[in-house]
């Protein structure tokens, strides 16, 4: 081999020489794999078809592998496409938020924020949240997900979410959890049963009863299964979900109890969905934390939502509409 091509062969396998990644072709790639279909994403592009497949093809010629697969439900990614488009997405997300930023009027907050709220704390947060923000910082948009503790963690971890609730978690060396509240957690019962906020259950008598369960795994789930062993209580379990809506559902249509934190059962105990007392024999409490990210500058928008939603959460236990929580020092 000449000396000439194998400098260029060598430049090559540093990818020198090689066309730049194309925004276009990345929001391409992206929809292609949200929609399923070139022809549909040509018209959320607002392009024709050809191009969309064109862009596609090229990323795929620039790789040396193959991003998609026909299937018979549509387009499908390929392994090497699914990552792609995880690392597509994110980077749009991350010129969008800069975008938001740098374009600005003087004194101005503005940006895109991922929250992520627990999912038992969305009913209480979610509207007060938004209306605060819409009224004192209109130039933020905030995008909300709601999951259980673990996947937010998860979340958090990827670079998914900005900031998020969490429980029982301390910091680590790449996240930062700040304490907010801690709260007990509840015996749940059908209406019927006539439980009451005044009067505490032991667990051993929730016990008694068939019990309607997170998932194994879940973190509330551990929570319960420590009580058990401390207690020294049997559980029957009558089924296990990883919702928790589907949760308060079968208990409504007298399945069992199940055993949640006082934020997630408040509106459905006020409207008389529900009955339910705190737990006692063991008290079983969570520690809810403001979950963020150690690395990195904190967009000033992101700062405007974290400490919007410490104040609406200050004065949702202020105001009693956080059963039995108290709020803890950061």
């Amino acid at each position: 081999m000449r000396a000439a091509d194998g400098h260029a062969a060598g430049a090559e396998a540093r990818g020198e020489g090689r066309a730049p990644l194309d925004l276009k072709q990345l929001r391409a790639i992206v929809t292609v794999a949200e929609v399923g279909s070139v022809t549909r994403a040509a018209e959320l592009l607002h392009l024709v078809q050809p191009a969309v497949t064109r862009q596609i093809r090229t990323l795929e010629q620039e790789l040396g592998v193959d991003l998609f697969e026909r299937t018979g439900q549509g387009m499908r990614p390929t392994e090497a496409g699914a990552v792609m488009v995880d690392r597509a997405r994110r980077a749009l997300n991350e010129l969008e938020r800069a975008r938001a930023e740098v374009q600005r009027a003087p004194g101005e907050v503005r940006g895109i924020v991922t929250l992520g709220l627990l999912e038992s704390t969305a009913d209480l947060l979610a509207d007060l949240l938004v209306a605060a923000l819409a009224r004192d910082h209109p130039g933020v948009e905030l995008r909300l997900m709601t999951a259980y503790s673990g996947h937010l963690q998860q979340w958090l971890d990827d670079g998914d979410l900005d900031l998020t609730l969490l429980y029982n978690l301390d910091s680590t060396p790449s996240l930062n959890a700040r304490p907010l509240v801690r709260e007990r957690l509840w015996a749940v019962a059908p209406a019927s049963a006539g439980l009451r906020a005044d009067r505490p259950v032991a667990f051993a008598e929730a016990a008694g009863h068939p019990l309607v369960m997170p998932a194994a795994g879940h973190a509330l789930r551990r929570l319960i299964d420590a009580a058990a062993a401390r207690s020294g209580a049997t559980m029957e379990i009558a089924v296990q979900t990883n919702s928790l809506r589907v949760q308060k559902r079968l208990v409504r249509a007298g399945h069992g109890w199940t055993v949640l934190p006082g934020v997630g059962i408040a509106e459905d105990v006020a409207r008389g969905a529900l009955s339910a007392a705190p737990l006692a024999e063991p008290e079983v409490w969570r520690r809810v934390v403001l979950g963020t990210q150690r690395a990195g500058r904190t967009p000033p928008a992101v700062e405007v939502v974290g400490r919007e939603l410490v104040r609406q959460i200050d004065s949702a236990v202020e105001e009693g509409r956080w059963p039995s929580a108290e709020v803890q020092g950061a």
